[in-house]
């Protein structure tokens, strides 16, 4: 794996070369190969590019996500993996070298009376890109690797839909002799929300083992589920009903053997016997820990090298509750449609990871790519005091060890470690942003931490008029869960942030979603004039608000339904999409020109924050919604309505600017005439996105310049109320500043990642002083797919728009001004979206394993 970015350890956070001067580096840890790390082994790891508060583990869907914390120094090693709600999930990893077993998943040795064989591994690195995450031990004379693997793959919808994510653990001699190897991991229950063994029903599927544990090498599931299940119900975020999998297959071991039984019993019973005793059916509860665990064992023999890879995951079928014109439906999981039934889906997945790697690759190529062409490679060799600067391991930057100086760019700083208030220009108190770091490296950093947590809060469904159809066109429905603040399914206002990440990755599934929210409101299920806030009040019941009592945020939403309408447009070219739903894009425009210029008391998306009337930043969403609504027209071929929302966008932001400027002409207000007041004014991003040309590029100026007179240490606070801010609105806004100004909004929140006291996966809601904690009063925002507003830059980009079209500038824009014409080469996937390999399978659910066995890392036929 390529690291990019430098070093960060404990609160320290190190340099980043620029993208496109960093070299990839490779430990290829030959026979005779010391790691490089292990003289200088220490409890806490290092982190490339730089140390976020959670690390991704698993995290393929809602019901699959699973992190490891990093608050309060926490490893991989020294604590349970958590779920994204803050629970801890039993998944445990030992390796034994030589008869001594080494722990580097989970915190069992805490549960065991001292043993002289049993020990802690030492953690060393920490690697993350866009699709793994890879934790490096020291264990004796080995060295583990634990490589999770959750792909992002957003053009390959089968694979998409998947709810499974692997972990391959690798251990590899470090002293260049063999030694004999042997890998134990288990699970326990916690997985689906239970810790009794009563509680649970459990099934071992695979062929059963003989003496030696290795009949074939094809792939054996512990498979468990609600004894009492209960259809689309949660408890702490957990399902209740459907299975989850943990998955693994022999993999040429001389041993393999599984129990399942008490945590301590089975964990203590191998860890003295280094062996399982084959018992899927246990219910001795021994000693210790009593919450039940499922476990494989793999004796690989001596060795110099040796892997194990499992697979794991919440499996739901039915997947959502859906109310349509045709009435209630329970939607079959896409995956249903691509592989069969859950055990076929469970296979193909396992035997699938070489082919999904090489498309994670792909994305992950893509995107580094994408992030330096932005950039143009036009960043200046990073210096600390003209002193070039090596960025290697052993060379760390701390903000306390540098108080005044000149950055990378000439300009110089000062820093006061007893303030809030980051880096200023002497004299004058003008935020810069953090010296001696790389923008690009930062922007990679943040996006390459968003990719699998915006892809893991979304579910593909059959749609339900076509349950059992095998016509290769027929699309998914795609439902999006409002993770961590309210549990709603498709809130406009949450999709409408995390859209850029569509729109750069895969604009298809921005249609996918958008469906089943055009699809309500046009069946008549709701009453109102304005757009529905979300199509259901909690994840999976999409039952909609028949009584049109959904959260009351009328302008917000109903601009985002037009600007993200056209905005799919505009990058696929789908004509046909547009003018179907026409009639409804027209409703909300005209609500938009009775309400939007001068909002009454209302909530936008940044509900937390409360009511306010007159809110500057909604009525420009409202009047940039206008203006993409009046080029919608010109689409469909209505020159009449065309010609009315032009006007009526033109004359409302004349007015608009009177009333939203403060008169000392410095920066928009947060409300009319509140004076002093003023927020981000991130909903100008569409206009510049689209080149739309109704912002005058002067506006844009002056707020770049405002932003850099309020901003505190970890960014710009949202607004003038509080001292928070949201990492989504951050990079919006970031894309319509100039170059100083981007630059002080991306690496701080990079800067904000590595220093954050926080616990739980990006939080997109923060303090920008302090610790950067979470707000008081505020329930922790976490793993919310927002953070797909983190590929504005990128979304950017994709339109032509690089790093020096800044501000209002949009020179490069492939898209003519205030024009209508789509991308030139329109992004639309060249295979259907029920393409599952090689060549398309009808579903089959298959009542019998398949006649097939292959060895890991090869597809069955037809894949």
């Amino acid at each position: 794996m390529a690291i990019f970015g430098r070093l960060a350890v404990g609160a320290t956070w190190t340099l980043a070369t620029i993208l496109s001067n960093t070299e990839a580096r490779n430990y290829s840890f030959t026979n005779s190969t010391v790691h490089p790390e292990a003289a200088n082994a220490r409890a806490t790891p290092k982190y490339f590019p730089l140390r976020p508060p959670a690390i991704p583990l698993a995290v393929r869907t809602p019901y699959t996500s699973a992190w490891s914390s990093t608050a309060g120094d926490g490893t991989l090693n020294s604590q349970n993996p958590i779920f994204w709600f803050g629970q801890g999930l039993g998944w445990e990893g030992i390796v034994v070298v030589d008869g001594n077993s080494f722990e580097y998943m989970g915190a069992s040795i805490n549960d065991f009376p001292e043993l002289p064989f049993f020990n802690s591994t030492v953690p060393l690195e920490v690697k993350f890109d866009s699709q793994f995450s890879n934790f490096t031990f020291l264990a004796g004379p080995v060295i583990i690797t634990a490589s999770f693997f959750s792909p992002v793959t957003p053009k390959d919808i089968c694979r998409s839909s998947i709810p499974l994510s692997y972990l391959t653990t690798t251990v590899q001699s470090s002293d260049g002799q063999p030694h004999h190897v042997q890998f134990y991991s288990d699970v326990n229950a916690q997985w689906i929300g239970l810790g009794s063994e009563y509680d649970v029903i459990k099934e071992f599927t695979g062929p059963l083992s003989n003496g030696t544990g290795n009949v074939t090498d094809s792939p054996r599931s512990w498979i468990l589920r609600p004894r009492y299940p209960s259809l689309y119900a949660e408890a702490a975020q957990i399902p209740r009903w459907g299975n989850f999998s943990y998955t693994t297959s022999p993999w040429g071991a001389e041993g393999f053997t599984f129990q399942s039984g008490s945590a301590t019993s089975v964990r203590f019973g191998f860890v003295n016997n280094r062996i399982l005793n084959n018992d899927a059916g246990s219910a001795f509860r021994g000693f210790g820990n009593q919450e039940p665990v499922y476990a494989f064992a793999h004796d690989m023999g001596t060795v110099l090298e040796a892997s194990v890879r499992y697979t794991i995951g919440s499996i739901q079928s039915p997947t959502i509750r859906y109310l349509h014109k045709g009435g209630l439906s329970d939607l079959a999981p896409w995956w249903e449609r691509c592989y069969g039934g859950m055990h076929d889906m469970i296979n193909f997945h396992y035997y699938d990871f070489d082919t999904v790697a090489k498309l994670a690759n792909e994305f992950e190529t893509q995107l580094r790519t994408d992030i330096n062409t932005f950039f143009q490679g036009g960043e200046p060799v990073v210096s600390r005091n003209s002193t070039p600067v090596a960025f290697d391991n052993s060379s760390t930057y701390s903000a306390l060890d540098v108080l005044n100086g000149t950055d990378q760019y000439g300009q110089q700083y000062e820093f006061d470690p007893g303030s809030a208030y980051g880096y200023l220009q002497p004299g004058n108190g003008t935020g810069i942003a953090v010296p001696f770091v790389s923008e690009a490296e930062s922007y990679y950093a943040i996006v390459a931490l968003s990719a699998r947590q915006v892809m893991g809060a979304y579910v593909f469904a059959v749609p339900p008029d076509a349950p059992n159809s095998s016509d290769p066109s027929v699309e998914p429905l795609m439902f999006q869960k409002e993770i961590s603040s309210n549990g709603n399914m498709n809130t406009v206002d949450v999709l409408y942030p995390a859209s850029p990440f569509f729109l750069y990755a895969n604009p298809a599934l921005l249609k996918y979603i958008l469906q089943p929210l055009y699809e309500l409101q046009e069946g008549g299920f709701y009453p109102n004039a304005y757009s529905t806030h979300d199509i259901g009040a909690h994840f999976p019941l999409a039952t909609g608000h028949v009584e049109g009592t959904d959260e009351y945020m009328p302008v917000e939403n109903s601009g985002n339904s037009i600007l993200m309408s056209y905005a799919y447009y505009k990058f696929t070219g789908d004509t046909a999409w547009l003018k179907s739903h026409y009639p409804i894009l027209t409703r909300f425009a005209q609500y938009l020109v009775d309400f939007s210029l001068v909002p009454s008391a209302q909530l936008s998306t940044d509900d937390f924050a409360g009511e306010l009337a007159n809110q500057t930043n909604l009525a420009i969403k409202g009047i940039v919604g206008l203006q993409a609504m009046s080029a919608v027209a010109r689409v469909v071929g209505n020159a009449g309505d065309a010609a009315n929302f032009a006007a009526k966008a033109a004359d409302f932001y004349d007015q608009w600017e009177g009333y939203a400027i403060d008169p000392s002409g410095r920066h928009t207000l947060l409300a009319y005439q509140w004076r002093s007041s003023w927020g981000l004014l991130y909903n100008v991003y569409f206009d510049k996105l689209l080149n739309m040309g109704l912002v005058k590029p002067a506006l844009y100026d002056m707020q770049s310049a405002w932003y850099a007179q309020v901003s505190q240490t970890f960014g710009v606070p949202l607004d003038n109320r509080h001292h928070y801010t949201k990492s989504d609105w951050e990079i919006w806004t970031a894309a319509t500043c100039s170059r100083t100004t981007r630059r002080l909004f991306i690496n701080a929140v990079a800067y904000w990642l590595n220093e954050t006291s926080t616990n739980l996966p990006f939080s997109d809601l923060y303090e920008v002083v302090g610790q950067g904690e979470y707000p008081l009063a505020i329930d922790h925002f976490s793993a919310r797919p927002v953070v797909g507003g983190h590929f504005a830059l990128l979304a950017l980009g994709k339109t032509g728009q690089l790093a020096g079209a800044a501000g209002g500038d949009t020179t490069g824009s492939l898209f003519p001004r205030n024009g209508t014409e789509p991308l030139p080469a329109p992004d639309t996937p060249a295979a259907p979206p029920s393409y599952a390999g090689p060549s398309f399978r009808p579903r089959v659910v298959r009542k019998q394993p398949p006649a097939w066995r292959r060895g890991p890392g090869s597809a069955g036929p037809g894949y």
